[in-house]
């Protein structure tokens, strides 16, 4: 992409449906692996985003700009519509990438998504070593989503494909009230709740597995 290096991985069969699973804050594309790895017929393309992992770390971060990164990413490899899933603030680029361009996306995963709601959250001390990520890309996001624009709540109601919304129930530390909330406005979403708290796809991984398996099976690819 023109002036970022984006370090990806990529498990499946050629030909396959196409997903590209985004992570979250603090984790890299290879959060994924386990999932892909259940997912038969299906092509996982697993971005490290700015910041992250292998991928360059420019200085300049958020998450519109990782929204249009992942614009640049498929255009790249040539993806002209993908279903597209997110945990954390991945899902967070994610529907902003479904709002922004619906006919990309053929159907979309939004696993604990922070809710366009001003969150409160606490950024962690920095760690006592490097972390596989730039640490002001962890403050810049965290930043984002305790004071997100307005008009990312709005928009939901543009995203076109269907949705699953995957919230992890009472140990997770985002409003699940918000989450349900957020479903509601999405035309075609749907909710599924894991009591996994907020990495449900990594603390429940097999039942994580399934509704994104019953999901995809009821959406053309």
């Amino acid at each position: 992409m023109p002036g970022l290096r984006m370090a990806y991985r990529v498990w499946g069969p050629a030909g396959g449906r196409a997903l590209v699973a985004l992570h979250g804050g603090g984790a890299t594309g290879a959060t994924w692996s386990g999932l892909a790895g259940g997912l038969d017929g299906v092509r996982t393309y697993a971005p490290d985003l700015r910041g992250f992992g292998a991928t360059d770390r420019p200085g300049r971060y958020g998450l519109e700009l990782m929204r249009d990164d992942l614009l640049a990413f498929l255009d790249a490899l040539a993806l002209p519509r993908v279903t597209l899933l997110g945990h954390s603030s991945g899902a967070v680029s994610a529907y902003l990438f479904a709002q922004a361009h619906p006919e990309r996306v053929a159907a979309l995963v939004l696993a604990e998504p922070p809710p366009p709601v001003p969150l409160g959250l606490r950024l962690p001390d920095p760690p006592a070593v490097d972390p596989p990520y730039d640490w002001a890309a962890r403050t810049a996001v965290v930043a984002e989503l305790n004071d997100p624009p307005p008009d990312w709540w709005e928009r939901l109601t543009q995203i076109t494909s269907p949705t699953l919304l995957v919230a992890g129930g009472a140990a997770s530390h985002l409003p699940q009230r918000e989450l349900a909330r957020m479903a509601e406005r999405i035309p075609a979403a749907r909710l599924a709740r894991i009591d996994g708290g907020h990495a449900v796809h990594t603390a429940r991984p097999a039942e994580f597995l399934q509704v994104v398996r019953d999901f995809l099976a009821s959406t053309a690819g």
